[in-house]
């Protein structure tokens, strides 16, 4: 069921690149797997026993199916954003949905009651919010009734609507003509007309619309800039670290976003014609975060990626263009690798954390290293690039960043080449990473950068050495 990756891709995507053909082999399996995903929350439901899901709940999701099903049969596209059922389903926080009502469905027979059924319970009433607004979007006329959560009825892609009472409420819903009603008790009706693309408007004060970007290009769709959706925040754990606080945008965060955007794609482009395609390939929604007060000024920010949000990319309010195509390059690769892993092993190693990275103060597993090697590469050959171009202000910076990449990556990737867990298309993939850093030598930084890059490799390695070293393995030296 799952394609076979040609080893030409291998290469491209080793060289932290990708053409057309092999961008869009990591789309289509992606997306093919949202789909058995979302298969699989319908069949755990219809196994699960009644005191996790109950008949009342099965019936709904059926119900909310046939509609999703109605909805693509009468809207089918090849391009995923011009089938509006397709593209709600595809749409990266569908995925962490999923996830959750998988885990609640997984849930031991017994009486369901406390925090975990009431999750569950939500989580499987808001397929009924997506199949609304996937109906909406094909010209559908129904009648449905949501539940709002916590005071708040999320319509992905719309908006919200923030309802009189709070707690969970049920809410009406009506849609004839592009035109959604919403009638709640002890409030006055909310009309909602729906827009092309994303987002909705209503002249109601309860009403507040999804907000999206310009397409990075003139042919691409709307950006979601997506600071409403129930899915967003990131899990609690140590791999995401202080990055758990989405950010509700006002207008003047909204308006700093925009302003950074608007010269995003002459940023990626300036970095590499690869930068720009493969960004309007793979990203599907940008999550604004707070800032956290450890980021500091200037050109600082924070981002992540979630490997069951394919296309989402979360970040803190980017400060100028450079800093948001930086963002982009470092965190579609993430992307990217995750994508291709999905299809191709490349390597056995274990999870235990004990290799030296010099953009990291605690140990790495094998994997974590070359997620965060595969960036960094990409990283030095989009900064190189960007020092290459003639008469841009910020050469001399570029030039700092490049060299500053390419030594973290040279510190790193001994211990990626050497290891015994690496399969024969892994090696086959470390090895053109290599090359690729190799062939940076050909456009060298500028010596000062470079001496100062070694240094600050050096006294990382030194300092990790000194804390960790003496109770690990042997790994990088």
């Amino acid at each position: 069921m799952f394609p076979v990756v040609p080893e030409r891709a291998l290469l491209e995507l080793a060289r932290t690149e990708g053409g057309p053909d092999t961008l869009a082999l990591l789309v289509r399996d992606q997306d093919t797997r949202r789909l058995l995903l979302l298969r699989a929350v319908l069949d755990a439901a219809e196994a699960a026993e009644r005191s996790v899901c109950t008949s009342a709940q099965k019936a709904r999701l059926r119900e909310d199916w046939a509609l999703l099903s109605e909805a693509d049969r009468l809207a089918a596209a090849d391009e995923w954003f011009a089938n509006p059922a397709r593209a709600r389903l595809f749409h990266p926080l569908t995925g962490p949905w999923a996830r959750f009502c998988l885990r609640g469905l997984d849930a031991a027979p017994g009486p369901a009651h406390g925090e975990r059924a009431r999750r569950l319970r939500r989580d499987l009433a808001h397929f009924s919010a997506i199949a609304a607004v996937v109906a909406a979007g094909a010209g559908i006329p129904f009648r449905t009734r949501l539940t709002a959560r916590a005071g708040v009825l999320a319509l992905p892609s719309l908006g919200a609507l923030h309802t009189a009472r709070s707690g969970d409420v049920p809410v009406d819903v009506t849609c004839t003509e592009g035109r959604l009603v919403l009638r709640q008790a002890d409030a006055p009706d909310v009309t909602v007309h729906l827009e092309s693309g994303v987002g909705a408007w209503s002249g109601a004060l309860a009403w507040t619309p999804a907000h999206a970007l310009p397409g990075l290009t003139r042919t691409a769709p709307p950006l979601p800039l997506d600071d409403l959706d129930p899915y967003r925040e990131l899990p609690d754990g140590p791999s995401h670290g202080n990055l758990r606080t989405p950010l509700a945008l006002d207008d003047a965060e909204r308006k700093r976003w925009l302003q950074a955007w608007s010269g995003t794609a002459l940023a990626l482009r300036s970095g590499g014609a690869q930068r720009l395609a493969e960004a309007g390939t793979l990203l599907r929604c940008l999550v604004p975060l707070e800032t956290p007060p450890d980021v500091g000024t200037g050109r600082g920010s924070c981002s992540a990626t979630r490997r069951e949000a394919f296309g989402a990319l979360l970040s803190s309010t980017p400060p100028d263009a450079v800093t948001l195509a930086a963002t982009l390059v470092h965190e579609l690769q993430h992307a990217k690798l995750a994508a291709l892993s999905d299809l191709v092993t490349l390597h056995r190693a274990g999870p235990a954390a004990r290799y030296f990275a010099p953009w990291r103060t605690d140990p790495r597993p094998y994997d974590g290293l070359l997620q965060g090697t595969y960036s960094h590469l990409a990283m030095a050959a989009f900064y190189q690039r960007r020092a290459l171009v003639g008469g841009l202000p910020d050469r001399d910076w570029a030039w700092a960043q490049h060299a500053r990449y390419r030594a973290q990556v040279g510190a790193a990737l001994p211990a990626l080449v050497g290891s015994p867990d690496l399969t024969v298309r892994g090696r086959r993939f470390v090895d053109e990473m290599a090359a690729t850093h190799e062939r940076m030598a050909e456009h060298p930084a500028p010596r000062g950068h470079v001496a100062r890059a070694q240094a600050y490799v050096a006294s990382a390695r030194a300092l990790w050495a000194q804390r960790h070293a003496s109770a690990l393995p042997p790994s990088n030296g």
